[in-house]
């Protein structure tokens, strides 16, 4: 939803206005460069543009710095040691002018993570993160401010290079937002109508919403998108929840409500300024320039292959099962190439059962 954001302020006569403002306030990282050691990424030519889209579950803002209580209440969460990536979305776009897709990988994802072996997705940039400041204390760096600059470069990169692994697509791009940064940009765009099948509600998300049409921002937003209890699917209905908020969110902000209204378009930019991060090469009006597509809402959502979204690590975690070798046949196709290996069930696209009457908005569990 955030590149989507900047990608609408792109397109506009207000953003080539404000160019500067707008690419320089938007924080950057160099994540996509394998260090010493690191495995090195797939070759450049896979058939398409992939753009790693993260949703974080860290409690800070953009700086490192710890949100204060009140603002925990209102991201209907609490303190929380470590960082797990729970949103995880693959955005391929093909080069053979192909409709692009958003591909999302379920955060108990069982996969080889490098440099240490099986783990769940949403795992590996918190762990590496961790163990890189670990390294830099014990080297006698005192410096909070870098240690958390250096170690959150360390665990995207683990991410990514997780990410490249499992799909042999080679990351191009890089874009993250946090709890803080999606309640700010849900708010700045004045709510995003969604649909429910059914009444549904989860204590721990904060979960409350009636059967039907309603619109959700901040903190309900938040609540949306994370609930995972009392779901008929458990993690893969929580995906189809994601893909259909953002599928809404994307004709929200692309909306001549939006685009026009200078207000929120500051809004905007200032919600995208303090909580999202991209990688370093990223030029934001140059690259919509290429990806126009995905700008004017031409996007297909689905998920990777699962063997089964209920099994068992052999030290007992509950985790989704997955065949690397359909997931990485099933991501070439996606950009008109194939993939040798076998086994896997057919990745889907976005369940839609019960027609809301709103363009855009599709019912989901």
């Amino acid at each position: 939803m955030g590149l989507v954001s900047l990608l609408a302020l792109s397109g506009t006569g207000y953003a080539y206005v404000t160019k500067d403002k707008l690419q320089d306030n938007v924080a950057t990282a160099d994540v996509l460069t394998p260090r010493a050691g690191e495995p090195p990424a797939p070759p450049a030519d896979d058939g398409g543009t992939d753009i790693l889209l993260v949703g974080s579950d860290a409690r800070t803002d953009q700086q490192g710095n710890p949100l204060p209580p009140s603002m925990l209440k209102s991201l209907r969460t609490e303190d929380k040691a470590g960082i797990n990536t729970d949103t995880v979305i693959l955005l391929r776009i093909p080069k053979n002018g192909g409709k692009a897709s958003a591909v999302s990988i379920p955060r108990d994802s069982w996969v080889d993570v490098p440099g240490r072996g099986q783990a769940k997705i949403n795992s590996a940039y918190g762990v590496a993160k961790a163990r890189a400041e670990q390294e830099e204390r014990a080297q006698g760096e005192h410096d909070q401010a870098k240690i958390a600059r250096d170690s959150d470069a360390a665990g995207r990169r683990a991410l990514v290079q997780t990410v490249q692994d499992l799909t042999q697509a080679r990351i191009d791009h890089y874009a993250e937002v946090n709890l803080l940064g999606f309640y700010l940009i849900t708010e700045a765009v004045g709510g995003v109508p969604v649909c429910l099948n059914h009444a549904t509600s989860d204590k721990d998300s904060g979960a409350n919403f009636r059967r039907g049409v309603q619109t959700v921002s901040g903190g309900e937003a938040l609540s949306f998108v994370r609930q995972r209890k009392n779901l008929p699917n458990g993690d893969l209905d929580r995906i189809k929840r994601q893909q259909a908020f953002l599928s809404s969110a994307m004709r929200k902000v692309l909306s001549a409500g939006t685009l026009t209204n200078p207000s929120m378009l500051n809004s905007l930019m200032d919600a995208v300024h303090r909580s999202f991060v991209l990688d370093d090469s990223l030029d934001v009006l140059e690259f919509a320039q290429q990806v126009k597509g995905i700008a004017s809402g031409d996007l297909t959502f689905a998920t990777i292959p699962v063997i089964t979204t209920n099994g068992r690590s052999e030290d007992g975690q509950s985790i989704v099962e997955v065949d690397p070798a359909a997931v990485r046949r099933f991501v070439a196709g996606l950009a008109g190439r194939s993939s040798t290996g076998g086994g896997g069930a057919a990745a889907g696209a976005v369940s839609q059962s019960l027609d809301s009457g709103i363009p855009g908005v599709p019912c989901v569990d």
